[in-house]
């Protein structure tokens, strides 16, 4: 039986190969089998104040890599949050769910309150209702989320049961978070640390040119060189070996691991290797990302079908929540 899958991200940046391989390749393989939203959150970007004018070109950039990395506007709904307004609605309905307490003890919202303490505003409080809107719009079974993410859904599913049994109905699906189980891949930053991310600086983006991404490689944190056979490899090392192992030929990966095991390994080698590798799999993709941003009106249409048809799923979540609540 076909299920609902929602997803969504935040226009702050570019995709970068940990977003691709940590979810995009996955993704393309739900919109196979699921009815899938992907979205783009751009009122969620708003809590940090961005530039207008910068905040609807990463709209465009990443609509653009969506299409691009693969997903197909024919079998999933790509939209853009704010086209959708039975969300607006929605989120006002939601908070009158949440409570103060709950919202105050949110991870993400101590961490940011923490570190952005003239900043503290009423959209960061109620940012995991507006996430809970964006999957009970749809009535998803499944979410994609990291661990960072699993508090969020929690809420999500605790509104949804709050909102049924408040109401007496069975109205809200609990969704559940969508496993990839083992094919889940993630890619590390070439900093040495675990997580390839936009505000860790660490990340190689799909849009990168060739030099650059050499000069990023090339940087990578390495040492002196191992010099006894058959060592346990540093997590900085064998960072480079799992960014590898998912661009590179099987054979490659055995030939650099055996020159490690031999204590023979030239790390200048392996960065080289690597680069050319990385640069076979994003060229092809930087090309379309380049050629689709530059056809305003075929992102148009795209944004134009896919807001119809999020409308389409959102007026009858819409229309429900209305009805049982009493509200005309």
């Amino acid at each position: 039986m076909e299920k609902t899958v929602v997803s969504g991200i935040r226009p702050t940046g570019n995709l970068h190969l940990g977003n691709y391989y940590g979810a995009m390749v996955n993704f393309l393989k739900m919109q196979e089998h699921h009815r899938c939203f992907f979205f783009i959150a751009d009122w969620h970007s708003l809590t940090t104040h961005p530039d207008p004018k910068m905040l609807k070109e990463n709209v465009k950039n990443i609509l653009a890599e969506y299409i691009a990395c693969g997903l197909d506007p024919q079998r999933s709904t790509i939209y853009v949050q704010s086209d959708i307004k039975e969300i607006a609605e929605l989120y006002l309905l939601l908070n009158m769910q949440a409570y103060l307490g709950e919202l105050e003890k949110t991870v993400s919202f101590k961490d940011k309150a923490r570190k952005n303490p003239n900043n503290v505003n009423a959209g960061l409080l109620t940012y995991p209702v507006l996430m809970a809107t964006d999957i009970l719009i749809h009535n998803a079974d499944f979410v994609p989320v990291g661990k960072d993410q699993e508090q969020h859904l929690e809420m999500t599913r605790n509104y949804a049961q709050r909102f049924n049994s408040r109401y007496g109905t069975d109205f809200f699906t609990l969704p559940e978070p969508f496993s990839f189980g083992q094919e889940l891949v993630k890619i590390p930053g070439l900093d040495g640390s675990g997580k390839m991310g936009k505000s860790e600086g660490n990340a190689i983006y799909l849009i990168d040119e060739p030099k650059d991404i050499e000069k990023k490689v090339k940087r990578a944190l390495t040492d002196s060189g191992v010099a006894v056979p058959n060592q346990p490899k540093p997590d900085y090392i064998e960072n480079l070996f799992t960014i590898m192992r998912v661009v590179s030929a099987p054979e490659v990966v055995e030939h650099f691991d055996r020159q490690w095991n031999s204590a023979e390994i030239r790390y200048g080698d392996l960065k080289k290797q690597l680069a050319e590798d990385i640069i076979k799999v994003t060229t092809p993709i930087r090309l379309a990302i380049n050629d689709i941003k530059a056809n305003d009106k075929y992102l148009e249409t795209i944004i134009e079908e896919g807001a119809e048809k999020a409308r389409h799923s959102a007026a009858k979540t819409i229309e429900g929540v209305r009805r049982l609540m009493g509200v005309r």
